[in-house]
């Protein structure tokens, strides 16, 4: 019996010595940060301010993926199905859609509407997926029936962009058009940090309630087996945020991942495997960071090449 409680308090003392460095790895490059991350095998998990909320930007688009594939697995959708893609509705963006389907008459199937969404945070490919699910106020439905409750999707992507800058319609690309003229100075701000933004509780989570998510997707709680190789595989084909995660592993390392960035916010969640096979899923958020994006980048790069390597040196 003391050995054993022996060995617990030496495991808690090492969780405690990892996490201390995490946060200070991140001093000075992010305004603050929030880690949670956990090795499959074993469960440990490792947290820092796992219970602060953060604004998720973009990383909200797996939880939209989700509430599509559980759908899908219910029988509701198929990943055939198309799906009209209004020019209108397009949002404004460096995003595929916008930029090259952004001409009357697009139908992309769900499958292909979720494949951008992630790989390109397409936000425009985001707004039509949720309208098809029945909206934010399901996705946050489909979480609390996973019992994971500090997690919350309000608005459309449209909507949170009018709301980030102001503005006062959806940014869909017709207003856009007129806002930019209109507006030239408020589309330069989209890299500085905005308190007023982040004070909205809206489109927040925890770190810990992210962590959540990424474990029933990959444990078979959220989908089926077809959809949780789905999903994955499709994050796994990520293109953005090529310095976060996968920053400072070694190269060739698999990551299946979704970033979100937004006014002094980056962030990126994922899984991460080990060269033995094990696995990790993590979620690094930050908020309130008057640094550059690259720097921001750079503390998300070091949290999880410290985790990397805690996990595998104690293989």
């Amino acid at each position: 019996m003391q050995d054993y409680y022996s060995k617990e308090n030496t495991m808690q003392h090492i969780n405690q010595g990892i996490a201390q460095k995490l946060e200070a790895l991140s001093k000075g490059l992010v305004g603050s940060i929030g880690i949670a991350a956990q090795e499959m095998s074993t469960g440990e998990c490792i947290t820092v301010n796992g219970d602060e909320s953060f604004v998720m930007a973009s990383t909200y688009k797996v939880a939209i993926a989700v509430t599509v594939l559980r759908q899908v697995d219910e029988g509701k959708l198929k990943l055939t199905d198309l799906v009209d893609c209004p020019a209108e509705k397009m949002v404004a963006g460096p995003n595929p859609l916008a930029t090259y389907l952004f001409h009357p008459g697009v139908k992309l199937s769900v499958a292909n509407l979720i494949e951008p969404m992630i790989t390109d945070s397409d936000n425009s490919a985001t707004d039509f997926l949720l309208e098809l699910v029945g909206g934010p106020e399901v996705v946050t439905q489909m979480l609390r029936s996973l019992g994971i409750t500090d997690f919350r999707v309000d608005r459309y992507v449209s909507e949170i962009l009018r709301d980030f800058y102001g503005l006062e319609e959806k940014v869909y690309l017709p207003y856009a058009a007129v806002a930019a003229t209109k507006h030239p100075e408020v589309f330069l701000k989209i890299a500085d940090r905005n308190l007023d933004y982040e004070k909205d509780p809206r489109d927040q989570t925890t770190p810990n309630a992210m962590l959540q998510l990424l474990l029933a997707i990959d444990n078979g709680t959220a989908l089926s087996e077809e959809s949780r190789e789905f999903l994955l595989g499709v994050m796994s084909r990520t293109t953005t945020g090529k310095a976060r995660l996968q920053g400072l592993l070694p190269k060739g390392t698999p990551v299946a991942d979704k970033t979100g960035t937004i006014g002094g916010v980056a962030n990126d969640v994922g899984y991460v495997t080990l060269p033995d096979g094990r696995r990790f899923a993590i979620a690094v958020f930050t908020k309130s960071s008057a640094t550059s994006e690259a720097q921001r980048e750079c503390a998300i790069a070091e949290v999880t090449r410290s985790l990397y390597d805690f996990y595998y040196l104690k293989s």
